[in-house]
Formats: C-alpha cells, sequence, structure tokens
C-alpha cells in the first residue's frame, strides 16, 4: 500500500483500463516513466488456448518512455483481497512490481502503486515478432475472456478515450480492423 494515505494504488496499462472488475475508490489517468507497452507476453488462457496463445500486453524497460494508464485507490480495508484477485487474474508468468505514477489531473501529483509486469524470464513470454506474425496470432486466439482481437482493440478505443493514445496500439488496432 502506499506509505502514509492507509490506501493503495493499482496501475493498470491493459485491461484493467477498461475492466478493473475490483473495488476502488476512485480511478486517476497516469503514466509511468521507463516503461514501454508492449504486446509480447503470451496468454495461454484469458485470450489463448495453451496450444495457441493469444498476444496481451506486458511493460518493457526503456529509459525514454512513458506508459499512461489508469491509477485506481483502493481501500485499505479491501486491499488484501484486491490483490488475491488480481494475482490470479494477472497469472502466467506477471509478477507484482511497484511504480511511481504521475497523475494527470487536476494537480499532477505522484502516487506510490502496484502494477503487473510479465518479464522476458517467464514461460509464456514472446516478445517481439514481425507484424503479420502478430495480426495473425491476434486475429485466431481465443480464451476464456473472449478473442484476443477484441482485446486489442478495447485497448487502443480506451486508451483514445483517455486522450493517451499509444502508437503501438494503434498500429496494431488499426491493421485489424473491425475484427470481433
Amino acid at each position: 500500500m502506499s506509505v502514509g494515505d492507509g490506501m493503495g494504488w493499482v496501475f493498470g496499462y491493459g485491461s484493467l483500463v477498461w475492466r478493473p472488475d475490483f473495488p476502488h475508490l476512485e480511478c486517476r489517468v497516469g503514466w509511468i516513466g521507463g516503461w514501454r507497452r508492449r504486446f509480447w507476453q503470451g496468454s495461454p488462457d484469458h485470450r489463448g488456448q495453451p496450444h495457441a496463445p493469444g498476444r496481451v500486453v506486458t511493460l518493457v524497460q526503456d529509459p525514454a518512455a512513458t506508459c499512461w494508464g489508469v491509477a485506481y485507490r483502493v481501500a485499505a480495508e479491501e486491499w488484501s483481497a484486491v490483490i488475491e484477485r488480481l494475482d490470479a487474474r494477472e497469472s502466467g508468468g506477471f509478477e507484482r512490481t511497484d511504480v511511481r505514477v504521475a497523475l494527470r489531473e487536476p494537480d499532477g501529483h505522484h502516487v506510490d502503486a502496484l502494477t503487473y509486469v510479465a518479464g522476458p524470464d517467464n514461460p509464456n513470454f514472446l516478445g517481439p515478432a514481425p507484424l503479420d506474425e502478430m495480426l495473425a496470432q491476434m486475429r485466431n486466439a481465443r480464451g476464456k475472456s473472449g478473442p484476443n482481437a477484441e482485446y486489442v482493440l478495447r485497448l487502443a478505443e480506451s486508451l483514445r478515450a483517455l486522450e493517451t493514445p499509444d502508437p503501438h496500439i494503434d498500429h496494431l488496432a488499426l491493421a485489424l480492423g473491425d475484427v470481433p
């Protein structure tokens, strides 16, 4: 939890942007420095199958980058249950990581938050791939949370609605078109 306020913050940069699915007191648009969002993590369950994983976003360190997302303030009495729920949701290679989030409005202050990052040493990490291979994988993969292409399109749509577009995400969404 964040020190001093009796509450914790969770930073979402992928599906948590549009579907936090946990109780929170507020949500604020913000960004973290030193990280870039990439569709380099395999999803053998939520957006794919073990034999045909989908691709979901993770964060890749890049000192010159910024990654926009949403910070959710969680009440102290809800913190343990929320983290337990997120640990189950963000399984398959994601690990908890502490980040410093710059909140956009109204005052632009910073908060310490928890986020989930899937690094290159986890068994589901796919890494970069040629665009046509990534698009074919995203068009065909489907898991218990729905089609992989839907994940890409919902993320792009949500980031645009927050006025925080991401060129990597927009490029993939444009290439996928209106795939359900």
